[in-house]
C-alpha cells in the first residue's frame, strides 16, 4: 500500500504525521470519504467542493489548490494498482504546539490520501437489512461546528455507534436537540410512506451526504417520485413501509428494525430494493477516470 502525505508516497509502515499534528492533538481537521468504482472516481467534485467549504468554515488553508488535490488522489488510486477502492482523504491544521492558537501551526496543513478495499457491511445485509437503535446521543446543535462540515471530531459518532454495537444493532440514530431524526452515526436516512420518500432538511443538523444527493436525485430521475425534506420525530420511522440509509461506505441499504420494532415487512422493501440497483449502475457507469488519461499518453 502507497499512501500520499504532503506530496510523497510512503509505504504504510512508514506513514506517519507528528504527534504535534493538530489534527492528532485536538481532532482539528476535515476529510472526506470518497469510492471508486470501476476504475472511476464516484462524484469526485462533489467531494472536493464539500472539502473546499469545510476548510473555509473552519479557516483552514488547504496546502494545494483542488484540482492538484484532485490529482494527488487519482495517482493515489494508480498507485495502489485498484479499481474499486474506498479513499480516505484528511486535511489537518498541521504541526503546532500544545496549545489551541492555531497561529503556531507555521508549517500549514497536513494533507494525506489513502485508498484501499471497502466492505462495510456483508452484501447479506443488503438482503435482510439492518438493525437500528436510536442514541441516547444528541446531535451537534447547529450552533455550534455544524454537523455540515465533516470534520475529524466524530467521537460523537463513535459513541453512538459503540451504542448500537451493544445492542445488537449495526447502525444508531441520532436526535437534535428539538427531537426531531438528523442521521445516524454514520449515514443519512431516509423514510417510504404510502409512496412518498421523506429526508431530514440540512437545518435538521445533518452532513449533506454525496450519496444522499445522488439518491435524491435518482428517486426524482428514475421512479418520478421527488424526495421531501422534513423535519420529523423518530416514531414516524416506526410506521414507515421502509427506512433505508445512504453514505458512501454502506451505499443504499434497508434499516428493518428500528428501537425494536419492525419496518414495513421486515425486509428490504421493493422501493430501497429498486434504488440499490440503480445506484450501483450508476456508480459503475459515472466518476472521473482513473486511467484513461494515462493509456492516452
Amino acid at each position: 500500500m502507497k499512501i500520499y502525505i504532503n506530496g510523497k508516497f510512503f509505504d504504510k509502515d512508514d506513514a506517519k504525521v507528528s504527534v504535534f499534528d493538530h489534527g492528532v492533538l485536538y481532532g482539528d481537521g476535515i476529510f472526506e470519504g470518497i469510492r471508486a468504482y470501476n476504475g472511476r472516481v464516484f462524484r469526485l467534485d462533489d467531494h472536493l467542493q464539500r472539502l473546499a467549504e469545510s476548510a473555509n468554515a473552519i479557516l483552514l488553508k488547504l496546502p494545494l489548490p483542488i484540482k492538484e488535490i484532485e490529482k494527488a488522489i487519482l495517482e493515489t488510486v494508480r498507485l495502489n494498482n485498484l479499481k474499486d477502492a474506498y479513499l480516505r482523504l484528511v486535511v489537518t491544521r498541521g504541526v503546532g504546539d500544545l496549545g489551541l492558537d492555531m497561529r503556531k501551526c507555521k508549517a500549514g496543513a497536513t494533507l494525506f490520501i489513502i485508498a484501499d478495499r471497502i466492505e462495510l457491511y456483508p452484501e447479506e445485509f443488503y438482503e435482510k437489512g439492518l438493525t437500528v437503535i436510536t442514541s441516547t446521543i444528541r446531535q451537534k446543535g447547529l450552533d455550534q461546528v455544524t454537523p455540515g462540515v465533516k470534520s475529524l471530531n466524530y467521537l460523537a459518532n463513535i459513541l453512538a455507534r459503540a451504542e448500537a454495537t451493544a445492542a445488537g444493532a449495526q447502525e444508531a440514530i441520532l436526535l437534535n436537540a428539538s427531537g426531531h431524526v438528523s442521521e445516524c452515526s454514520g449515514d443519512n436516512l431516509f423514510y417510504v410512506k404510502n409512496g412518498r420518500i421523506f429526508t431530514p432538511p440540512t437545518s435538521a443538523g445533518i452532513l449533506v451526504g454525496v450519496t444522499r444527493q445522488v439518491v435524491m436525485e435518482l428517486c426524482e430521475q428514475k421512479l418520478g417520485n421527488r424526495v421531501l425534506e422534513r423535519n420529523f420525530p423518530r416514531y414516524e420511522l416506526y410506521g414507515a413501509d421502509e427506512v433505508f440509509l445512504t453514505g458512501t461506505g454502506a451505499e443504499v441499504i434497508a434499516a428493518v428494525k428500528i428501537d425494536g420494532r419492525v419496518i414495513g415487512k421486515g425486509v428490504c422493501g421493493p422501493t430501497t430494493r429498486i434504488l440499490i440497483k440503480h445506484f450501483r449502475d450508476y456508480a459503475n457507469s459515472s466518476g472521473t477516470p482513473v486511467y484513461e488519461a494515462v493509456k492516452a499518453k
